[in-house]
């Protein structure tokens, strides 16, 4: 008789409340699960089409109580059009490519990184990060995990997104960027360049992670259109009423 070895069951836990990093006055709580094993993948892919984001071999979603702040949106790549802010973008960086990269952490990316956190987060736990912190942050993934790097015209590490690649799309997990590059908008530049390559590499989806329509810092990942938002467990195609006021200048946030 054919013996087939038993599945591992996936345990779920919840996490103890914190202050909520985007609402001021709020606290946050996460169901976290751990990615491990041969069917870490397929887990993650599921988990990521059900609104779960991922940390080192971590996958998480919020459940705070009382609060659904936190939206999950994607991007339909293949539909996407450029606003007249990305158009301008696109123009802005002409000189910039973006090279994959195996996730290695390098002296180089974490310069770039440290720069990025004492400049926009200094107050933040990310800022006292050291070499092995980051390294980890890169490193530790239990699947297809790259980094993205974008150099202008003389090879200057101008930005880098931490970007996990799933069956139906791209995820960007982290982005950072030369905060001395403030007109080039680095870190919406990096979605549009994740969006040309989803389609080049005929995946329909985006992940973006979290939209927050309440925060100022979350609230631009509704600026790129189409996409969808996850609510009562179905993706919904985002109604144009609800995006963000179109900025002068795209701001720069970490992804």
């Amino acid at each position: 008789m054919l013996h087939r070895p038993t599945r591992r069951p996936q345990f779920f836990y919840t996490t103890a409340p914190l202050p909520c990093p985007y609402l001021a006055g709020r606290t946050e709580r996460k169901i976290v699960t751990e990615l491990t094993g041969p069917d870490a993948e397929a887990l993650h892919d599921r988990l990521s089409r059900a609104g779960f984001r991922r940390s080192h071999n971590i996958a998480y979603s919020p459940v705070c109580p009382g609060c659904n702040a936190c939206i999950p949106i994607r991007i339909l790549a293949p539909q996407f059009e450029l606003n007249r802010a990305q158009r301008k973008l696109q123009r802005i960086n002409g000189d910039v490519a973006g090279f994959e990269m195996p996730a290695r952490a390098t002296a180089e990316q974490f310069q770039l990184f440290q720069r990025y956190q004492q400049a926009r987060h200094g107050d933040g736990d990310m800022a006292a990060m050291g070499f092995y912190d980051y390294r980890a942050m890169v490193e530790d993934t239990p699947i297809t995990t790259g980094m993205v790097e974008f150099r202008d015209a003389q090879d200057r590490l101008l930005g880098a997104c931490l970007t996990d690649w799933l069956s139906d799309g791209l995820s960007a997990v982290y982005s950072f960027f030369d905060p001395a590059e403030a007109r080039r908008s680095l870190g919406s530049w990096a979605i549009l360049w994740l969006v040309q390559r989803a389609v080049a590499l005929g995946l329909p989806y985006v992940y973006l992670g979290y939209w927050v329509p309440e925060s100022r810092k979350m609230s631009y990942k509704s600026r790129f259109r189409p996409s969808e938002v996850l609510m009562g467990g179905v993706w919904r195609v985002l109604e144009e009423s609800a995006a963000a006021p179109e900025p002068a200048v795209v701001p720069e946030t970490a992804g």
